[in-house]
């Protein structure tokens, strides 16, 4: 007869939570590790434009657990294109390929619909490549279909 395991430590609870600059390092590696370019830049203008949740307008919210951040997600409201009423658009999300599978995605995004709430919109949008079939199946899973939009391209060169 075997006795009982005595349970181990509790894992670190999931927190989302406004960016910090020092988080910066880690979104960066996150992002790194799962488009393979590394973008400093990039990160530090987007920090400055929607870091530190001094906007209701946009918003960087990142998911952590202890000291490990899981993942981000960037979005805005906008009230711009082409006639359409404000809504929220999502348009950078990321979770840590070891942190897959466990709400961490689903998490972040009732976060940034509940502060698209907050600042008076109804609707959220995002736009993500034809084939980019992971990203593609977790907003279709949380409710997410084909807008009325279509999007439009030219090459500049």
């Amino acid at each position: 007869m075997s006795s009982p395991q005595a349970p181990g430590p509790a894992a670190p609870e999931l927190r989302i939570r406004p960016v910090e600059a020092a988080d910066l390092g880690q979104v960066i590696a996150i992002d790194a590790e799962v488009t393979g370019l590394e973008k400093t830049d990039y990160w530090y203008e987007l920090f400055h434009r929607y870091g530190g949740g001094r906007s209701r307008q946009r918003l960087f919210l990142i998911a952590e657990t202890g000291d490990d951040i899981q993942g981000f997600i960037i979005g805005e409201v906008r009230d711009w294109e082409f006639g359409s009423a404000p809504c929220g658009w999502v348009f950078g999300l990321n979770v840590r390929p070891s942190a897959r599978l466990a709400g961490v995605g689903a998490r972040m995004l009732e976060a940034v619909c509940d502060g698209f709430r907050h600042a008076g919109v109804t609707k959220v949008r995002t736009l993500l490549a034809r084939d980019n079939s992971l990203v593609l199946s977790f907003f279709r899973s949380q409710g997410m279909m084909a807008a009325p939009f279509i999007p439009l391209e030219m090459d500049l060169d």
